[in-house]
Parts: C-alpha cells; sequence; structure tokens
C-alpha cells in the first residue's frame, strides 16, 4: 500500500484541477455551437472545477466556480439551476467593494442568460442592459 500524499502535494493538484477544470469549461462554454457530448462535458468540468474550488480556493473564487456554473447550466437549458448559481454568484459579487467593472458585467450577463434560460423575462431584460451598461461605461474615463 502506498503512502498517502503529502498534504502540500494535495493542495497542488486540488488547485491545479480547479484552474484546468475551470478553464477548460470556459473554453467549452465561449463555443458558438457544442455536440450533447461536449455540454455534458462542459458540465462535469464547471462541477469538478467548483470541487477543487472548494478545497483549495476563497470565497472569490467559490464566488466564480458559481458564475461558471451559473453560466453552463443556462447553456444546456437547465434554467433552475443556472438562477441559482448565477444569485449566488451575483450577490457575492456585488456586495464587493472592489469588484472590478468587467466582473460586475459578467455577473449581470450571466444572471441575464440564467434568467433567460429559466424564462424570466424581466429579470433578463433588467440584467442584459445592465450588463451592456456595465460593459461599456468601463471604456469611459474618468473626469
Amino acid at each position: 500500500m502506498a503512502d498517502a500524499p503529502a498534504r502540500e502535494d494535495v493542495q497542488k493538484w486540488n488547485r491545479w484541477f480547479a484552474v484546468e477544470c475551470n478553464n477548460h469549461a470556459w473554453r467549452l462554454a465561449e463555443q458558438v455551437s457544442r455536440t450533447p457530448a461536449e455540454d455534458e462535458e462542459m458540465v462535469h468540468a464547471a462541477h469538478a472545477a467548483t470541487l477543487h474550488w472548494s478545497r483549495v480556493g476563497t470565497e472569490l473564487h467559490q464566488a466564480r466556480a458559481a458564475m461558471l456554473l451559473g453560466q453552463v447550466h443556462a447553456l444546456v437549458g437547465d434554467g433552475k439551476r443556472a438562477l441559482r448559481y448565477a444569485r449566488e454568484s451575483f450577490a457575492f459579487v456585488t456586495a464587493r467593494q472592489d469588484t472590478p467593472g468587467w466582473e460586475l458585467a459578467f455577473a449581470h450577463a450571466v444572471l441575464a442568460n440564467a434568467a433567460a434560460a429559466n424564462d424570466e423575462r424581466s429579470l433578463h431584460n433588467t440584467h442584459y442592459a445592465r450588463a451592456i451598461f456595465e460593459a461599456t461605461f468601463r471604456t469611459v474615463p474618468a473626469p
């Protein structure tokens, strides 16, 4: 029987898998079209990233993992789950004082996508407009 790995090694592996699974899920999510197998792989990768971030990440990592879950579940048409994860992430991101503009815009976009997947038109319209505003506003120079 092999010796158990050192705690530091397990932490490194968890971080490595969190990053790799996260990036893989986002790459799949950004594709214009996916096969059903790619959709399934995207969802699995997003959940794997979330698991590994729960082991080694900060609250911010976990909020971003929830954002990823909101996006991938919206893309596969699971509106209820998408909305739950998107709302969780949105609450964290908007409560922080130091959230960058790009992240606010992205949180609005994911929440809009999740709302659309759940057929909540009013919520979709509100956050879609905010996502566009936030994304545009951050390019305007401050006075």
